[in-house]
């Protein structure tokens, strides 16, 4: 994303918060300390996973990044990617930063765009308590679906950014 991109988001968002406080200044100023309670409460989060990224990526070459999620690996790299998705237990908001990252270091769109789609909709973790309260059949056919939905996702968001 572009900065110019960002700016006019930003100034979208600033215009809004001030029409939403003429309108009403007490419900303004309550979702704004409601927000700045939520962000406090993921930045530990943030910031830990963001050090752990930090390390990691350190540790392991672009080069096998590259090879491993990059553009050329195929449907290894993108079913690697799904897996990894559909294991991992982060905040969504977590995932833009870390797929920004490996975005930079040679993974490839649809294999990002697969990871980030397994991490919000499929959850082999959680699906222990998923079954207790939807049962198994709703559970494997929601989570069977989901990973489909996945790989159409990604499919399409390669194709469109091409």
């Amino acid at each position: 994303m572009n900065s110019i991109f960002s700016y006019y988001l930003y100034g979208i968002a600033a215009i809004l918060l001030i029409i939403s406080y003429l309108k009403n200044k007490n419900k303004t100023l309550l979702g704004l300390k409601k927000a700045l309670k939520m962000f406090l409460n993921v930045l530990p989060q943030f910031i830990a996973i963001l050090f752990l990224l930090g390390l990691l990526l350190a540790a392991i070459p672009s080069s096998v990044i590259k090879n491993v999620l990059g553009e050329n690996s195929g449907i290894s790299g993108i079913l690697a990617s799904a897996a990894l998705g559909s294991i991992t237990i982060i905040p969504v908001i977590i995932a833009f930063p870390i797929a920004s990252e490996l975005l930079q270091s040679g993974a490839g769109i649809v294999q990002i765009a697969v990871f980030i789609s397994t991490l919000t909709t499929v959850g082999f973790a959680t699906m222990p308590l998923e079954i207790k309260y939807l049962g198994k059949k709703t559970t494997y056919l929601r989570n069977l679906f989901a990973l489909i939905f996945s790989f159409i996702t990604a499919y399409v968001t390669g194709w469109a950014l091409r």
